[in-house]
């Protein structure tokens, strides 16, 4: 997934034609729409494009083969507040190129080929804040009137590698202009310095890019010149730059005098004498903030006894950056110029030693930053040193981007330092040794980032931490305990490691902000931070994530409690798994709403069942499913209670009659008369008659229609509201499922409508619509033929061997 465009960077491309001679040339150019800026920086234009857009307010042309500005290069352009024309090759601007472009208030020419300041071009430019004409090939500095025209100006740049003269007027017509800024630029070795040329700027800062190494004595004068002004920050830039001072004189004179409190050096060569100078000259100066940067320090060859001295300036801050000579350090064979320093930075200065009498002279320093170095264990922690009682004051201590190896070297440092609070040790090589540390109690932030850790490294953290940075160590493991023991813990960096997983143990309680992004695990849940509860900023992203419902429900729950805040969201959170979704950005990640939403899932299922179970209870209300179950229940029950150890099915009736009470006449006088009768007779089951007295009901209808061969329905109206004859029907139904559908004899005594049946019927409804039935004729000549269907369906009325006791049972029933 490609990477989102920086905030209010909307830019539109056009095409701009240029008649350049007889050619017509078309240029690419970009408008940035949020600052209506047009960008043609090194294209190789030789001259300004035509048909700009009136509506642009900044103009960038730098890096390009301009040669002249001719009057209607801008012209129309009535917004443009920006333009920069450096880094070109203009030798000439005509009077009237700026007129139509009056809220004009950045203009820079810097690197171009001017011969003379273009102070006419300048005149309409009244709300001009800031100028760079420096670099260009004028031999003269000196400004006309127009210059004081410009009331408004802020920052001006003036000089060139040709400039080698400075007149006492020169900016003379700046003396009612109150500048932030002036920066002057002379040529290689400056030839002459008249008095008073700096004593009309009325300036906070100036900018010296001038060598005196054909002219030092000038310096003290441009230093006098410089008295009872505002001047507040002073650089100097090669201030010799090929020679290194070797003169009686003292060049800082009069520094004393000025109200400068931040002096520069950068670059320019440097002696043990003339840093001495500087030094001694500091020491009286209400200089508080000094920089050496990039110089080039040597050992001077011979001691300057004028200059002897203690240099122990009071300094808030001392920079000593990318020297190359550490001997700078030591200039005087001692540190004591470092003993009234509160903030002290060496960085880049080559050195890999720190001898014990050095600490003893940085006893004031409250911050000490010696990044960027060559420092190893062994050098910067002496056991031969006595570190107790040294550094009272320090609080600040940076290390970074040096040669350690051992945390417990740095701890044993650090341990006696009863005031330090933070300490910046990354960019180094720690952590991978298995050691213990005892640190100072005071320490709160610490900064391991870009270093080797491990999950054995926690056990040489400090438990004292306020702030914990361990990003980019290649640490692929936690220590739980060690966020256990850390109690105070409000800030945590783990950016750009190999951690796998997230523990759903991680208890931090203060824990406030957490960066885990670019790490190696792919699940988060709304578990994983349950037990940082002052958890209120995450960065997360740039994790191969697992789109599951355990993200998309972590991130429903921080959207909707509002915390943690996810810092980076929704850059870099992209799915990795599974692999239908790969390179599909989280924020996209939307699952089905029963996919996720137990709640909504148990809802719905809870609704399905109850909908289910409605239905159900409605089906088996109309079909009557209640007695069904009744009746399967004492089927059942009579049917396995009522067995026999080792009792084996035998016939003993041609078969059972079922028949309502109303119907019973009709039985006896007409159905047993007829059956009984024959020659041999029908043995025929009626409950009247055959039930053994004092057994269950249900227990005589089972066991008597299993011992009937056939089962003789005897269907009328009064039979179709007797509750007995449906039991009977629905226990000879369920022997017929086994036995086969013909066992069972339908008599239809008197007619029914069979669809008018009741739901608990459905069986005789079904019955009556697939078997053939017999129907009772009520005309006498037709009853013949009935009784010898009905014999017919019955068989031979031979062939039974009833059991002993069924034979006592008939006997007793005749009698």
């Amino acid at each position: 997934m490609r990477p989102p465009p920086a905030a209010g960077t909307r830019r539109v491309w056009c095409l701009v034609l240029l008649a350049l001679a007889r050619d017509v040339a078309i240029t690419l150019c970009r408008v940035d729409a949020d600052t209506q800026t047009g960008l043609y920086k090194g294209q190789g234009l030789e001259q300004v494009p035509r048909s700009l857009p009136g509506s642009l307010r900044g103009l960038d042309l730098s890096y390009n083969k301009l040669r002249e500005i001719t009057a209607g290069d801008f012209a129309g352009m009535t917004h443009l507040r920006r333009l920069d024309l450096s880094y070109n090759n203009i030798s000439h601007m005509a009077p009237g190129a700026f007129l139509s472009n009056l809220l004009l208030e950045h203009l820079n020419l810097f690197n171009n080929s001017l011969h003379h300041i273009p102070a006419p071009v300048l005149q309409p430019l009244a709300n001009l804040h800031w100028l760079d004409m420096s670099n260009n090939l004028y031999r003269s500095a000196a400004l006309d009137g127009a210059f004081g025209r410009l009331r408004r100006l802020q920052e001006l740049s003036l000089g060139g590698p040709l400039l080698r003269d400075i007149s006492r007027g020169d900016f003379a017509v700046l003396k009612d202009t109150v500048l932030h800024k002036f920066a002057i630029k002379s040529a290689s070795s400056l030839r002459r310095y008249e008095a008073g040329a700096f004593s009309w700027l009325n300036t906070t800062e100036l900018w010296c890019d001038m060598a005196l190494d054909e002219s030092a004595a000038a310096l003290p004068v441009m230093l006098r010149d410089l008295r009872d002004k505002p001047l507040d920050y002073l650089r100097f830039r090669n201030l010799f730059e090929f020679t290194y001072y070797t003169g009686e004189a003292d060049p800082f004179a009069g520094l004393a005098e000025l109200r400068i409190t931040k002096l520069v050096f950068y670059r320019g060569k440097f002696n043990e004498n003339l840093l001495r100078l500087a030094l001694l000259n500091v020491q009286r100066s209400r200089v508080r903030d000094l920089v050496l940067v990039a110089i080039d320090f040597a050992r001077s060859p011979r001691w300057n006894s004028s200059s002897t001295g203690a240099a122990a300036p009071q300094l808030d801050h001392l920079l000593l950056q990318d020297i190359s000579n550490p001997d700078v350090l030591r200039f005087d064979w001692t540190f004591t110029w470092l003993s009234g320093v509160s903030a002290l930075s060496i960085i880049n200065v080559n050195f890999n030693y720190v001898p014990c009498d050095a600490w003893g002279e940085m006893r004031n320093m409250e911050l000490l930053d010696i990044s960027g170095n060559r420092l190893e264990d062994g050098y910067i922690y002496n056991q031969r040193c006595h570190y107790r009682g040294i550094m009272p004051k320090l609080e600040t201590f940076i290390l970074a981007t040096n040669q350690l190896l051992s945390l417990a070297v740095v701890a044993a440092l650090t341990q006696t330092w009863p005031r330090l609070t933070r300490l910046d040790a990354s960019h180094n090589s720690l952590g991978s040794l298995k050691e213990t540390c005892q640190w100072s109690p005071t320490l709160r932030w610490l900064s391991l980032h870009h270093n080797r850790a491990t999950v054995g490294t926690f056990g040489c953290l400090p438990t004292t931490l306020e702030y914990l940075d361990l990003s980019y160590s290649q640490l692929d493991r936690l220590d739980m305990d060690y966020f256990l023991r850390t109690p105070r813990l409000r800030e945590l960096r783990l950016s750009g490691n190999k951690i796998k997983f997230i523990p759903s143990e991680w208890r931090c309680p203060r824990l406030g902000v957490l960066a885990i992004d670019g790490n190696s695990f792919g699940v988060i849940s709304r578990g994983s931070f349950v037990n940082m509860p002052q958890l209120i900023s995450l960065a997360a992203g740039n994790n191969p994530y697992h789109c599951t419902c355990d993200l998309y429900l972590f991130l429903e729950e921080t959207r909707r409690r509002g915390r943690p805040t996810l810092a980076d969201w929704p850059h870099n959170w992209t799915c990795y798994h599974p692999e239908p979704l790969l390179d599909t950005a989280v924020a996209a990640y939307a699952p089905h709403l029963l996919e996720c939403d137990v709640t909504a899932l148990v809802a719905v299922a809870m609704a399905s069942t109850a909908v289910a179970v409605v239905a159900c209870a409605v089906l088996c209300w109309k079909l009557d499913a209640g007695w069904y179950l009744r009746a399967t229940y004492r089927f059942v029950r009579a049917k396995y209670s009522g067995r026999g150890v080792g009792a084996r099915r035998e016939c003993s009736y041609h078969a059972f009659i079922s028949y309502s009470r109303a119907d019973a006449g009709w039985v006896r006088q007409e159905l047993l008369q007829r059956l009984e009768s024959t020659t041999p007779p029908y043995r025929l089951c009626i409950h009247e008659r055959d039930f053994t007295p004092g057994r269950w009901i249900i227990d005589n209808i089972v066991e008597n229609i299993e011992r009937s061969a056939k089962v003789i329905f005897v269907l009328s109206r009064s039979f179709v509201d007797s509750e007995w004859c449906n039991y009977e029907l629905y226990f000879a139904h369920q022997r017929a499922v086994g036995l086969g559908s013909e066992d069972v004899i339908l008599v239809v005594k008197e007619p029914i409508d069979a669809q008018g049946l009741p739901r608990r019927f459905a069986r005789l409804r079904k019955m009556l619509g697939t078997k053939t039935y017999l129907e009772w004729p009520h005309e006498l000549g037709r009853r013949h033929f009935f009784w010898l269907q009905l014999r017919s369906l019955l068989g031979s009325p031979g062939g039974l061997v009833p059991a002993a006791s069924e034979e006592e049972t008939a006997v007793d029933a005749t009698t």
